[in-house]
């Protein structure tokens, strides 16, 4: 897995706003200097090799891992058909970066928007921007139709919360009520493709699968969606999305 650009260099951090620090790494700058003044010890090389990683960036990396429930995920990006069949799986990105940021440096645009002439869409969770291909709830819906779009979508959404349970259950490291996967971000970015390969070929082969209890939904690598108030939004497109409800739900 290529190094993740949020990442800052060590002057970097210096000029960076306070926000924008809480945001990306969860904590605040005078926190993540005491970590590093506790951990310098342990974490600077045996010998002084100038290409050796600095203290600062090693606890940096550490926390671009740790999700907004304050354990290390990888963020995964998951796209299923009505049958949970897995079509697209990104899952190379920090547990603590937004959704909207993994779509937006996907294929996934290019190739549904490709689409678009057959009038085929993605549903997607409040986390993400309305596209022109992405159709989301609405937010502060004010009339009987879009109350009903919005019940709709989350009747349709539910395949890919069923997919994530299936995925988790079937393959029980991906979840922390299973152990987690106590390997290298690289290695557990792979893990997880695999087991969605995994998933498509048991569907496919109708493998019988024994639903367990106790498990609460959501892959450990999955985070919150984002709060509109942490991340700027793109600008949506909400004319499609208006037109779609004008038509199928007045």
């Amino acid at each position: 897995m290529a190094a993740f650009s949020g990442v800052q260099t060590p002057g970097g951090l210096s000029t960076m706003e306070e926000r924008h620090i809480l945001v990306t790494y969860r904590i605040d700058r005078s926190t993540i200097r005491e970590l590093c003044a506790q951990l310098e010890p342990n974490l600077m090389p045996a010998i002084r090799h100038p290409t050796g990683i600095l203290p600062l960036v090693k606890v940096l990396y550490e926390q671009v891992y740790r999700n907004r429930k304050s354990y290390h995920s990888i963020n995964v990006q998951i796209v299923c058909l009505a049958d949970q069949y897995i079509s697209h799986v990104n899952a190379k990105y920090p547990g603590s970066v937004h959704d909207a940021y993994i779509l937006r440096n996907s294929s996934i645009a290019y190739v549904v928007g490709q689409l678009q002439r057959h009038r085929v869409w993605l549903i997607g969770d409040s986390g993400y921007p309305n596209l022109s291909w992405l159709l989301t709830p609405v937010r502060n819906r004010r009339t009987r139709a879009e109350e009903c779009y919005n019940e709709a979508h989350g009747c349709t959404r539910r395949v890919i919360d069923s997919t994530f349970g299936l995925l988790k259950d079937r393959f029980r490291g991906l979840h922390l009520t299973g152990g987690s996967l106590y390997y290298s971000p690289k290695k557990v970015c792979q893990i997880i493709v695999a087991c969605c390969m995994l998933h498509n070929l048991a569907l496919q082969r109708q493998v019988p699968f024994l639903q367990q209890d106790g498990l609460d939904g959501g892959l450990v690598a999955a985070v919150e969606p984002v709060d509109s108030e942490e991340e700027e939004r793109e600008e949506e497109d909400i004319d499609n999305r208006n037109d779609i409800i004008r038509q199928f739900f007045q």
